[in-house]
């Protein structure tokens, strides 16, 4: 519904906000273009539009060299932010921050493990709100990475971040 309804605009910052897409602007506007002509309903619909604006195609896609094959899918991004917007990811994880040091007593910690810049971004910045005001005690100063080990056994870890404070 998100993708047949959302002004090109919108579509646009949602992409680069909650995804960091490069070609933002580009698939927005194809997908505008396309669903004038016909609502958007597979998810193969949206694969195949955000391919073209990126040059490929799913059989030039899977057909790329082994060294490259775990480079990530190139709608990955889009259905990344679509998930976002549709689950209001950031609303809930607003709540969450807004709420956790009501939560917590004296000597509580909290730990938010993030997998995106935007997510990350609004820990960071509570956390150090609530250092401003008085409703942490502490929080740390840097955000803490996965080690090269722990990519190496999960390269699913490689984006997360973890901060923590304590009331």
């Amino acid at each position: 519904d998100l993708v047949n309804s959302l002004p090109q605009e919108e579509l646009s910052q949602a992409l680069l906000e909650l995804a960091d897409e490069p070609d933002h602007e580009r698939i927005a506007a194809a997908i505008v273009r396309r669903r004038e002509s016909a609502p958007i309903t597979r998810t193969f619909d949206l694969v195949d539009l955000v391919l073209a604006v990126k040059g490929l195609t799913r059989r030039r896609w899977s057909q790329r060299p082994a060294g490259q094959r775990k480079d990530l899918h190139p709608a990955a991004r889009t259905f990344q932010a679509l998930r976002i917007l549709v689950n209001d990811e950031l609303g809930s994880l607003r709540q969450l921050l807004r709420l956790a040091p009501y939560c917590l007593r004296a000597g509580g910690r909290i730990g938010v493990l993030s997998f995106h810049s935007g997510e990350d971004r609004l820990v960071k910045q509570a956390f150090r709100e609530g250092l401003r005001n008085g409703d942490y005690a502490q929080a740390a100063d840097e955000v803490v990475r996965p080690t090269a080990g722990e990519v190496h056994s999960n390269p699913r870890s490689s984006s997360a971040k973890l901060r923590w404070a304590r009331k």
